[in-house]
């Protein structure tokens, strides 16, 4: 799945050394790459096309991504820290940090970020020098959960205590997340920054579904706790409530509503 790009704090939450890194990838890419193949689908025929895919953790999109361009395209996928990419998986790939490295270079048919700039806070001046990067009619899309709405996330619980539970995580981690540059407000200013920024054509789509114990979509409740262990105890959120949290996520009758994901397209001038 795309989802990281690691700037070079020491603050950043979710880094591809840590050993949950790659359980987070995959539920991430279960959860994200329907929606996002599908918005990415309305850019338009890649074949052919140019595509740079920034942030792109596990590789999933950049996957997808080279089928679409097929063998006259090129796709770049870049990480600061690249160790889940494979170059033999028809992309090609870059170490990068797109804090304090120019984008790389080329004029680019198709730009796409998921689930980087909401974590890095020089997010509005990296959207500017990505909009720059597009080839004339190139799009960018870019990708963020919206998580300042946490109410109505929790939609059945097993039981009032468990309901209490998840309530504790959620107030944890949104307590912990901002502290390292995450910014929850993101994803709904994308749009107006876009146009800022001189694109054209400015869409949103936003997108949010449900999740039962067991699916991908709780279970990525484990990899945020495990990444984020010690910050978690030292809010209080102790050894106890996270074995009482994994039992939870695993539970059936446990039932969320996952994050609204803003899915933002728009295109440089021709």
């Amino acid at each position: 799945m795309t989802a990281q790009l690691h700037p070079g704090t020491p603050g950043y939450s979710f880094d591809n050394d840590d050993p949950e890194a790659v359980d987070r990838h995959v539920y991430l890419s279960t959860i994200m790459d329907p929606y996002t193949f599908d918005r990415l689908s309305t850019v338009g025929d890649l074949t052919g096309r140019r595509c740079l895919e920034v942030g792109a953790g596990g590789g999933s999109v950049a996957r997808w991504l080279a089928d679409q361009v097929g063998p006259t395209g090129h796709v770049l996928a870049t990480d600061l820290k690249p160790e889940h990419l494979d170059d033999g998986s028809g992309y090609t790939v870059l170490q990068h940090d797109l804090v304090t490295e120019p984008v790389p270079a080329g004029e680019w048919d198709l730009i796409h970020a998921r689930m980087v700039l909401l974590h890095i806070p020089e997010r509005e001046e990296i959207l500017a020098r990505l909009a720059a990067a597009l080839a004339p009619g190139g799009a960018l899309v870019v990708e963020d959960w919206a998580s300042e709405f946490t109410g109505g996330i929790l939609l059945n619980a097993p039981s009032p205590e468990a309901g209490d539970l998840f309530d504790d995580y959620q107030d944890t981690l949104f307590r912990i997340i901002p502290r390292r540059g995450n910014d929850p407000t993101w994803a709904g200013r994308v749009h107006s920054l876009m146009l800022r920024a001189g694109l054209t054509d400015v869409e949103t789509g936003v997108h949010a579904r449900s999740w039962r114990g067991g699916e991908a979509g709780a279970l990525l409740i484990l990899a945020n706790v495990g990444q984020l262990r010690q910050e978690f105890i030292e809010e209080g959120f102790g050894e106890d409530r996270m074995a009482q949290l994994r039992t939870l996520v695993t539970d059936p009758q446990f039932v969320i509503r996952g994050h609204f994901m803003y899915a933002n397209i728009g295109r440089k001038p021709v």
